[in-house]
Order: structure tokens, then sequence, then C-alpha cells
């Protein structure tokens, strides 16, 4: 489980693809010495496992499932990316429950700037906005999110980013047409399976 509070900006330096899978070999100087073989690491929202670490850089495969469902699949070398340890039960619990399970993509329609602020708006397939409320809690590229605007007929989702987020994460990068990982709050969909299947 994550929180959605990125923990460092890294980036991608190597990717090998095969028939099936990739590996991506990312650059974390901030976060490698607590980086170890088999943790599990959220980049961009997407929870991997690390299969080697040297150095400032660790590796990850990524399935071939992973990559047809999430954004990873427009990563190239060069790419900055959101990174997040598991979260730990013995500290404070910031941003929301994140599983690191991509619900889907959505397409960035805006990025307006604003004197402390960033206006994001992002197109969310219209199966998920039924989980989506205004202020409540979203995950975009990993990043712990309070819902500012939904716009129910266009299926727009409005959020401001922060200086400190736009600072700290890889959402300043972002122009219309790019696509983003989407992990709408789980807590919404354990109350919808609960409502239809708990009087059967």
């Amino acid at each position: 489980m994550f929180t959605g509070l990125v923990a460092e900006l890294g980036r991608i330096i190597a990717i090998k693809k095969g028939e099936s899978s990739a590996i991506f070999t990312i650059d974390a100087p901030e976060l490698i010495n607590q980086i170890k073989v088999g943790d599990s690491v959220a980049l961009n929202g997407v929870c991997l496992t690390a299969t080697s670490v040297s150095g400032t850089e660790f590796t990850a495969d990524v399935m071939i499932q992973t990559l047809s469902l999430t954004s990873l699949s427009q990563i190239i070398v060069g790419s900055p990316v959101n990174l997040e340890l598991a979260a730990q039960l013995n500290s404070r619990l910031g941003g929301h429950m994140v599983q690191g399970h991509v619900d889907a993509v959505a397409e960035v329609v805006g990025l307006t700037p604003g004197d402390k602020w960033a206006k994001f708006d992002i197109n969310v397939p219209s199966h998920l906005s039924k989980y989506i409320v205004n202020q409540g809690s979203i995950s975009l590229d990993g990043v712990s999110l309070t819902v500012g605007i939904i716009n129910d007929k266009t299926d727009v989702v409005t959020v401001w980013l922060i200086p400190e987020t736009l600072e700290r994460t890889n959402l300043s990068t972002k122009k219309p047409g790019d696509l983003v990982n989407i992990e709408v709050d789980v807590l919404a969909k354990y109350v919808e399976r609960l409502l239809a299947k708990g009087d059967k």
C-alpha cells in the first residue's frame, strides 16, 4: 500500500524491451539506500518490484499487460517518474490509501498556471466517473490529490496543483494529449460491491 505522497522524482535511464515484458532502469539517488531487491516501489502510481539495486539505480520488470493498461507504455529514456516506497504503519500516513493498481489512463486536457497553483484538467473514462466525488481523493500518476470539480457531462476532472506538487512530481511536465495513470479511491469500489452483493 502507498499514500500518494511522492518521495522522489526519479529518471528512466534505460529500457530493455522483450516480447512479453520490459526492464526499466531507474535512477533514484535519494531513495536508493532504502530500496532492497524485492521491495515494492510505486512508479507513476504503478506498483512494481525492485529486481536489482546498484549504485543509485534499481531495475524493475514491467509485464506486457501493465504496459498495455497504463501510461508506462509512453515512457522513454530520460522520462521523469514519480517514485514512492511502500507505506510504513509506524509513521504518519498522509495522502490517502493508494494500492498501486491502476484503474485506467486519463488524458490531460489542460494545465493552466496560476499565481500560487496550477489548474490541472483530465478527461477520465466515463465508467470511472461514478467513483469520483468533489473533495474526494484521486491518484494521478501516483500523486494523491483532492478532486476540485468533476463535470459529469464531459467527464473532466479538475484538480489544483500547489508549487510543492509541481516541483516534486512529473505533473508539471504534462501537456494536453499526454496520458496519466488514474487510481480512484478504493473505498468507493468496496461500497459499490457491498451494496450489490451484501444481501445476496
